[in-house]
């Protein structure tokens, strides 16, 4: 009759002999039976993951996305006004800067006008030599007119005075029966150097037209000679009266 004892032993070192020496049947049990947890376990992780709304009815369903749906909506129609308003804001600023240089560009035009400020560009160099006559005061004043009206955007006289609007024209001696006239407050001799700035041939026509200036300072015995310049320096002043 076999010893319940001798059996229990044996049985025991059986199983320690497979832990500490496991044969390779073992082996292959064991590697399978780890694989098999690790797939159960990453198994039920997935599912976990995968079953956010595994417990939601139809309805709590249907409700989350109409409010998803609605979230969506209001955040684009917020985009869309953001971007109105940055629209706006930028033809604003556009705006704001165009008005701004017009400002600056009509000062800048008051100020060539007013004769207040230097000017350089393209233009003509007039150059009246009287003969045994006198330059007519008269003559003088239709060669500004006819160069204003062809457009001249500043004028000097002998690189002395600035001609404006309110520049006075008026004969005067220079003494010893020297002619001269009075421009403005300044006495000035021949011969009588007009610098005006524009387009030169449009100013030149304003001068050579018949029965034009040219033809009047030459009937008063003088001589004109015009020169058109690329660049003309007009850097007289006129000091407006107070």
């Amino acid at each position: 009759m076999p010893d319940p004892v001798s059996e229990e032993v044996s049985g025991r070192r059986r199983l320690w002999d497979a832990l500490v020496r496991p044969s390779r049947g073992q082996l292959a049990v064991g590697l399978l039976l780890a694989g098999l947890g690790f797939a159960g376990v990453t198994q039920v992780r997935a599912t976990e993951v995968d079953n956010t709304y595994a417990g939601y009815r139809e309805q709590d369903l249907i409700d989350l996305f109409d409010t998803m749906t609605d979230t969506t909506e209001r955040t684009q129609t917020e985009i869309a006004k953001l971007e109105r308003q940055k629209k706006d804001l930028n033809n604003s600023v556009r705006k704001h800067e165009a008005a701004l240089a017009q400002a600056q560009q009509n000062a800048d035009t008051l100020s060539i006008l007013a004769g207040t400020v230097p000017v350089r560009g393209p233009g003509l160099r007039i150059t009246i030599t009287p003969g045994d006559g006198e330059v007519r005061v008269d003559s003088l004043l239709d060669t500004m007119q006819e160069l204003r009206a062809a457009g001249a955007e500043a004028m000097q006289f002998n690189e002395k005075v600035r001609v404006v609007a309110q520049t006075s024209f008026a004969e005067a001696s220079a003494g010893e029966g020297t002619s001269a006239i009075l421009v403005g407050d300044t006495p000035l001799t021949p011969p009588y150097v007009i610098d005006v700035i524009g387009d030169p041939a449009t100013l030149a026509s304003a001068l050579s037209f018949p029965s034009g200036p040219t033809q009047q300072l030459e009937g008063d015995g003088a001589t004109v000679d015009v020169e058109r310049l690329d660049e003309v320096r007009i850097d007289s002043l006129s000091t407006p009266s107070s």
